[in-house]
């Protein structure tokens, strides 16, 4: 994915707020202080185009970004750190819900875990959420340059285990060396289907 623009167009909390359905989008999801962030802006070749902070719960909007003018990115309020305000914490379970049922354009979420972290309640309401909306899912794991390689598989294994999904539906990504980034552009791809013919609808 060669990659001419990308720009902000909105923060919103509820539908009332969000840009019009005119382009296809892929939503970004995960805890706090996944590297949610770094991964969205190692994909689009941007230093900051979205914030990346230490204080995990940083993200409490939904973030809208169009990306060469073709389809949006969305960066869903990262969920699970404990020292958000419990008022914060409570919105945003609706606020994700709300976005993944009815907003028409969405064409996958790109679904984060960290390789040192085993999900945890809130990752298991996510992906319930994904199945029960019908939302093609790109499980990725994050951080990998943390851990040793020769500890990868070990570390996988409760991911894959507590989740319940195949061990290759997973993509092995990391922000500072950008492994799998390339495998991640080429799934959004197939999610959003941009090169497809014009005038070709999906049966």
């Amino acid at each position: 994915m060669k990659i001419v623009s990308a720009e902000f167009i909105k923060s919103a909390t509820r539908p009332g707020n969000y840009p019009p359905n005119e382009l296809p989008e892929i939503a970004f999801a995960g805890r706090s202080n996944v590297g949610k962030s770094s991964l969205i802006n190692v994909l689009v070749n941007r230093k900051s185009l979205v914030r990346t902070s230490s204080t995990p719960g940083r993200t409490q909007l939904i973030n809208f970004f169009n990306i060469n003018g073709e389809f949006s990115l969305v960066d869903l309020p990262g969920y699970g750190f404990a020292k958000v305000p419990l008022a914060v914490k409570k919105s945003w379970g609706p606020m994700i819900r709300n976005y993944l049922e009815i907003r028409e354009s969405l064409r996958g979420v790109i679904f984060i875990f960290d390789i040192r972290r085993v999900p945890r309640e809130e990752d298991l309401r996510m992906l319930d959420w994904l199945e029960e909306f019908a939302v093609p899912t790109i499980p990725v794991i994050t951080k990998i340059d943390k851990i040793k390689k020769s500890q990868l598989e070990k570390q996988i294994k409760p991911i894959v285990a507590e989740t319940g999904l195949p061990r290759d539906a997973f993509t092995l990504f990391s922000a500072t060396t950008r492994e799998g980034k390339d495998e991640i552009w080429e799934r959004i791809e197939a999610a959003l289907d941009v090169n497809k013919p014009e005038g070709v609808t999906n049966q």
